[in-house]
């Protein structure tokens, strides 16, 4: 009996010998590991123009103020649709009703509908603007950065990120020693690429002032991107 409970006692520590090894193979993993981060920008154009139009109208009869509204549309629409390289939007389109002064009574109703109008060719989007300001009023006028812009930049930001990161791995290797280093993660995030950044309605009052219609001039500036590298490395020693 005595001798049973010895060798299942000798067996016990063994397995629990055993089971450590693979937690301890595990906390090698981690030996010489360090988290690094890299980041790199770039000044990237705001190369869309974005123009938002509308018109407000009211009348006491419903329908025939939806007509108005649609009559006005279309016009726009036809005339926006002969401008090459212009994307055409049809925004918002409401319509509510107007109270006598009591708030009880609907005395009428009033509609608003918005075109909005979208391109790189920021000379021939200021044009039609002014001319479609005849019949049209200006809603804002925003700037974005194209689709195809916004990708190139960040293709050309992720290698800049990655040789970034790289070359503070190396940095890090070199101080500690090592002989080389091999990279366990690394994650890689774009920041910076704006909302359509907007100017005020205002800015083209002229044109809308003026018999003749009038290009204004535009500034679209640029937006500062970034790319992060994020991750951490294993140091290899002599």
């Amino acid at each position: 009996m005595h001798t049973f409970r010895r060798s299942a006692a000798l067996l016990a520590l063994s397995l629990g010998t055993v089971a450590s090894l693979p937690a301890l193979a595990a906390d090698e993993l981690h030996y010489n590991q360090i988290s690094l981060r890299a980041e790199v920008s770039q000044e990237v154009a705001r190369d869309l123009m974005i123009v938002t139009l509308y018109t407000e109208e009211q009348n006491t009869d419903p329908a025939k103020l939806a007509a108005d509204v649609s009559t006005t549309m279309n016009k726009a629409l036809a005339q926006a649709k002969q401008v090459k390289d212009i994307t055409l939007r049809q925004g918002s389109r409401n319509s509510y009703p107007i109270y006598d002064t009591k708030g009880q009574k609907i005395t009428g109703w009033r509609e608003r509908a918005e075109l909005r109008l979208e391109s790189s060719d920021f000379a021939a989007l200021s044009k039609l603007t002014g001319e479609l300001l005849t019949d049209l009023k200006m809603g804002g006028m925003d700037f974005a950065i194209a689709t195809p812009t916004r990708k190139a930049s960040e293709d050309a930001l992720l290698k800049d990120a990655v040789s970034a990161f790289k070359a503070r791995a190396q940095l890090a290797t070199d101080a500690l020693g090592g002989k080389g280093y091999k990279i366990v993660n690394l994650n890689l995030n774009s920041n910076g690429y704006p909302q359509p950044y907007m100017r005020a309605p205002m800015m083209m009052k002229a044109a809308a002032m003026d018999a003749a219609p009038v290009t204004p001039d535009v500034e679209a500036g640029t937006s500062q991107v970034s790319m992060t590298a994020d991750g951490s490395i294993e140091v290899l020693m002599p």
